[in-house]
């Protein structure tokens, strides 16, 4: 089967496409066998690549394949799933720790990961949206605020950031978007009461305050702003980072989190049929072949095309 490996750690030109035996579920009991069709292009694919998250792999060591979303179709069947059902999921990659990602022809995940697809949602769309969605709704459970609170979204323009504000509001919070000055008519019809530009943290802080003059109940961290932020926040409120990487030292009682996207088949199923009932927005930023996986990061990495870059396969 086709497959885009890392071959070394570095910028994007080491990237290569390869062929690979298909994996065997014989080889991992459990698991089954999803034929892709499209494999989303996750910030963190990058990281892996260039080596940023080398000491956290242990021994696993190039070449490997990256990618964590993925929207295909069963090749075994499932508990709940027959062979030929649409599917889409996310390989939680850095924890399974087998270097088998989704920048390939056929992978081999636990049944757990698993979501049916509905008729409404194209591939494209369907890869676009299990870690950041399922990243974002997890967050706030993890804020755990009662409906009516006001919550701060920042990187409100970023893929995550979109699916917090959207999932935020349906919530019945007020959301305060932290975001792009020219995305703010999107990210109101998405959802969110105020908007306030990027800039400066003390900026950000003070158009936080001029929206929230009593501070907010929950901050949802997308952009790794971090500490500068915790002026925007209550007594007693609390603040969530998308990353264990970037945490602000609690304060005035502000209980301090960090999410870790983890699969949830019963969550990713739900915010699959908001996308096909129109009722969650997702955007695909661009759509190349899989071949073109290094053109795909280079273009991730130059940020200014907003929504999910998702191969096709």
């Amino acid at each position: 089967m086709r497959v885009v490996e890392v071959t070394a750690y570095g910028g994007p030109e080491v990237l290569r496409a390869v062929r690979r035996p298909e994996p065997d579920p014989a080889d991992v009991p459990g698991r089954v066998r999803v034929r892709l069709r499209a494999a989303g292009v996750n910030q963190a694919d990058l990281k892996i690549r260039s080596g940023r998250y080398a000491a956290a792999l242990g021994a696993l060591a190039p070449p490997f394949v990256l990618g964590y979303d993925f929207a295909g179709t069963l090749a075994d069947p499932a508990p709940g799933l027959p062979e030929g059902t649409r599917v889409a999921g996310f390989v939680p990659w850095v924890e399974d720790g087998t270097g088998a990602g989704t920048y390939a022809e056929t992978v081999l995940v636990e049944p757990e990961w698993l979501a049916p697809v509905p008729d409404e949602v194209d591939f494209t769309a369907a890869a676009s949206l299990p870690l950041s969605a399922v990243t974002a709704a997890q967050a706030l459970d993890l804020m755990a605020l009662p409906e009516g609170s006001t919550v701060l979204v920042t990187g409100a323009s970023g893929v995550v950031g979109r699916f917090a504000v959207q999932l935020a509001a349906r919530a019945g919070h007020r959301v305060v978007a932290l975001g792009h000055g020219d995305d703010a008519h999107e990210l109101r019809v998405l959802g969110a009461d105020a908007v306030v530009p990027r800039g400066t943290p003390a900026e950000a802080v003070a158009g936080v305050l001029g929206s929230a003059p009593d501070g907010v109940d929950g901050v949802f961290d997308a952009a790794l702003v971090a500490d500068p932020l915790l002026p925007a926040v209550k007594d007693g409120g609390v603040f969530v980072s998308a990353s264990g990487e970037r945490v602000p030292v609690a304060e005035r009682g502000v209980r301090v989190d960090a999410v870790t996207g983890r699969p949830d088949a019963a969550l990713l199923k739900e915010l699959l049929g908001l996308v096909g009932t129109g009722g969650l927005a997702t955007r695909v930023a661009d759509v190349l072949p899989l071949e073109s996986a290094a053109e795909a990061h280079r273009r991730a990495e130059a940020g200014h095309r907003p929504g999910r870059i998702v191969l096709m396969i």
